[in-house]
């Protein structure tokens, strides 16, 4: 039996609820998202519309002049699937003019340009509809750490948030993405030819199953290494989520002793009708 395996029906129940009573909690009816015909985006884009409605849901492709072709004839599936509201930002004028003087940037700095250049023109467009903006990332690449602080890692809510990669395939392919963009290979689109699984070096199956049992199962370390998995393996992984922790939590808060904003609903106050 496949542990990582979600009855379908129930989570998609779930998620189309959360969505919705968190936007309109918020006082909104409309979202927006960056959609870049990955799998991920593309999950979050059918459960909004799910939820909210196509009327309500406004998707933004915005690519770098490097950026694969593919993606955006990916994105543009989802968007005539779902019949949905898009918007094509070229973002190369602003990230060149970043570059511009720092034209010996890395490829993991000119990604993480890219990533935040994205999410101001989401943001943007959020205060143009109005609307809160939805993410994008899985459980998987939260512990990983794998997204650009204030790009991909900005959003108002995620959906995503408690699904491990494999669990967003299956009910991406349960609510009808498209089944190329279910099956490609995971990427980033930072450069020509990146995939994730070659920049991180093992696969997302061997992460989710040994995720799933640090977390789901709350197994120890040398339980892992009992199920099979190498000893490299886990310590590696372990080791990352650790160091990539202050990404998947507020900002640390300096203190000189007073009530800590992070516990506001605590408080009388705030529980009473207004």
């Amino acid at each position: 039996m496949n542990q990582l395996a979600l009855d379908s029906s129930k989570a998609i129940t779930r998620l189309t609820d959360f969505i919705n009573t968190t936007v309109k909690d918020a006082g909104f009816s409309k979202v927006v998202l960056g959609l870049s015909g990955g799998v991920d985006s593309s999950l979050s884009a059918f459960l909004s519309v799910r939820a909210l409605g196509a009327e309500n849901v406004l998707c933004l492709l915005m690519p770098y002049r490097t950026s694969s072709p593919e993606s955006q004839e990916h994105a543009r599936l989802v968007i005539d699937k779902l019949g949905i509201s898009s918007k094509t930002i070229d973002i190369s004028p602003a990230v060149d003019a970043i570059l511009e003087n720092h034209p010996d940037a890395s490829p993991v700095r000119r990604g993480n340009i890219m990533a935040r250049v994205r999410m101001i023109n989401v943001y943007d467009q959020s205060a143009s509809l109005p609307g809160l903006v939805v993410g994008t990332g899985n459980k998987t690449e939260i512990l990983l750490g794998y997204s650009t602080l204030h790009g991909d890692g900005a959003y108002d809510f995620n959906p995503l948030a408690d699904l491990y990669k494999a669990q967003v395939r299956q009910l991406a392919a349960e609510l009808g993405v498209p089944d190329v963009i279910v099956r490609k290979a995971p990427s980033a689109d930072l450069w020509i030819g990146q995939t994730d699984e070659g920049e991180l070096g093992c696969t997302y199956d061997d992460m989710d199953r040994l995720f799933f049992l640090l977390l789901e199962e709350k197994l120890s370390a040398e339980e892992c290494l009992e199920r099979g998995f190498e000893s490299s393996f886990v310590e590696a992984m372990i080791n990352r989520i650790k160091r990539y922790r202050f990404k998947s939590k507020l900002p640390a808060a300096g203190s000189v002793g007073q009530f800590p904003i992070s516990d506001l609903e605590e408080l009388p106050f705030y529980q009473s009708r207004s």
